[in-house]
């Protein structure tokens, strides 16, 4: 924000060389989307080498209809969106469907519009109706849970099946659901919770550290010492269905 109160804007890429490795976000396109959350800004706008999200792949369907608005993201729209790549930068359409999940339930009205039309950004910012529109949802992310999006993920953690379904019905998550622990993270830091196949499946802050939770992993209630099963919950403000990837997502 200084940068802004003095005229200067700035310019954040994840591509960049000197971006280390361990603050990485995946893509730019997710990357805007955070920072947008943290700006709390009215809008993000996407820019591809499309005019917006279509019904069909553009350049193999002549019969192809622009989606000028879509009001919710769906598993239909995620399908639409598939795989594509524009081949350049780190992301695809469906990089930015994600994004625009992101953004929206996070408050913030998210534009995919074409970077090769003259004057983009200036006919968005003054409102002119171009490319598709995400408008923000009606089941928005608290507070306290955009910020989960937003904070730096230090470690992970994989959990069997039965903790999985746990997870998706928002119950706690205990020691003895918890099959491996990758990355070092200290109480309190966020972390990245996967199932065994490898769906990202929550975001959630670590009530122990990795050290500790070498020493429980795995273990049931009744082999834990009393100190520890006074607070067997793991992990605390969990937000499941993490950014909706793996076709999880509403």
């Amino acid at each position: 924000m200084p940068c802004l109160h003095k005229k200067i804007i700035p310019v954040i890429n994840e591509n960049d060389a000197v971006a280390t490795e361990e603050f990485k976000v995946g893509d730019n396109d997710n990357l805007s989307a955070l920072v947008a959350i943290l700006a709390q800004a009215d809008q993000l706008y996407l820019l591809t080498d499309q005019e917006g999200l279509f019904s069909a792949d553009p350049r193999s369907n002549p019969d192809a209809k622009l989606l000028s608005v879509v009001e919710k993201i769906t598993p239909e729209i995620r399908q639409i969106a598939g795989g594509s790549s524009t081949g350049l930068g780190t992301g695809g359409m469906s990089t930015k469907i994600t994004a625009a999940d992101i953004a929206t339930r996070s408050g913030v009205e998210t534009i995919i519009a074409s970077g090769s039309r003259p004057n983009v950004l200036v006919d968005l910012a003054n409102g002119q109706n171009i490319g598709s529109k995400f408008l923000v949802q009606s089941d928005r992310l608290e507070g306290r849970k955009r910020w989960l999006f937003a904070a730096p993920q230090v470690g992970e953690i994989v959990v069997d099946f039965g903790a999985e379904q746990a997870l998706l019905q928002h119950k706690s998550l205990l020691p003895v659901g918890v099959s491996a622990i990758k990355g070092e993270f200290t109480r309190g830091e966020v972390i990245k919770i996967f199932s065994q196949d490898g769906k990202a499946l929550a975001l959630g802050i670590a009530r122990y550290s990795s050290e500790a939770l070498l020493r429980i992993k795995g273990k049931k209630s009744k082999e834990m010492n009393r100190s520890l099963v006074m607070n067997l919950v793991l992990l605390q403000c969990i937000v499941t269905k993490w950014w909706c990837i793996n076709g999880i997502g509403n």
